[in-house]
């Protein structure tokens, strides 16, 4: 399975709406060269630029949904289009959108975990209560973003319903992004699955942001990884081997101690 993960950078001077034609015509010119497309976190309006989360909130079908779903059925590629600021029930939420190969959504998960110490997004927006997974051919896929990386139990209750993946898009800050690979590769070795992890480029709300996404494997090796800046990450991936490195060195069944998640139901 061929992955690219477009790690974009935002702009402050940038409008959005150029930003998300921007983001869709990169997702448009994967085509023919990825299976699975995967942006960054709450790239329309900057993950630390927390004064334009409510004014650059949208409903869930809003202009970000509309011109994702486009995009991924010209592109042919699964997508999961990074996260937006929704604005649902009086309240907002950090919101990721996946979309199938005919733009048809196959998912969505709220963020669990929102970072800020009692401000900022931890204040701003709304907890997501349910664990999210999807099926691409031959995978199954468990979605976290940024923040949640730093929690195990989220991933273990993803395994436990059956990921053999993690997609994590994420507004990561340069200075902790020792933090950030360390991190990533370790949900991949204890989990023994694949972590895609998509970060933004770019400097927003004065911080700098780490860039390099990543691609690591089942056994923590890394594929793939990027710069700094913007720029598409390509890596391949093998269904079949999460399985066999389950079966090769079966840790996973000498847990002892576990939880029993809630699984989101199938869009």
């Amino acid at each position: 399975m061929r992955a690219s993960l477009i790690q974009i950078a935002v702009d402050p001077d940038e409008p959005v709406a150029d930003r998300r034609a921007r983001a869709a015509r990169l997702v448009r010119e994967e085509r023919g060269t990825a299976d699975l497309v995967v942006l960054p976190e709450l790239w329309p309006v900057g993950a630390f630029a927390a004064d334009l989360y409510a004014p650059g909130s949208e409903p869930l079908h809003g202009p970000t949904y509309q011109a994702m779903a486009a995009a991924a059925r010209d592109a042919e590629v699964w997508l999961h289009a990074g996260s937006f600021v929704e604005a649902a029930g009086g309240a907002l939420y950090n919101t990721s959108l996946v979309f199938s190969p005919d733009g048809e959504l196959a998912a969505s998960y709220r963020k669990i975990h929102r970072f800020g110490f009692d401000k900022g997004e931890a204040v701003l927006m709304a907890a997501g209560e349910d664990l999210v997974t999807f099926d691409l051919p031959h995978l199954t896929v468990g979605v976290g973003t940024c923040y949640d990386l730093r929690f195990p139990e989220l991933f273990r209750g993803l395994v436990d319903a059956g990921a053999e993946a993690f997609v994590v898009p994420a507004g990561w800050p340069a200075r902790r992004l020792a933090h950030w690979r360390l991190l990533a590769r370790a949900r991949a070795v204890e989990n023994q699955a694949y972590v895609l992890a998509c970060g933004t480029a770019g400097t927003h709300a004065g911080v700098e942001q780490a860039g390099h996404s990543l691609v690591v494997d089942p056994w923590g090796e890394i594929l793939a990884e990027a710069g700094p800046g913007e720029e598409v990450l390509r890596a391949v991936l093998d269904p079949a081997k999460p399985a066999a490195i389950r079966e090769e060195f079966p840790a996973l069944k000498d847990r002892v101690l576990g939880i029993t998640a809630p699984l989101r139901p199938r869009v």
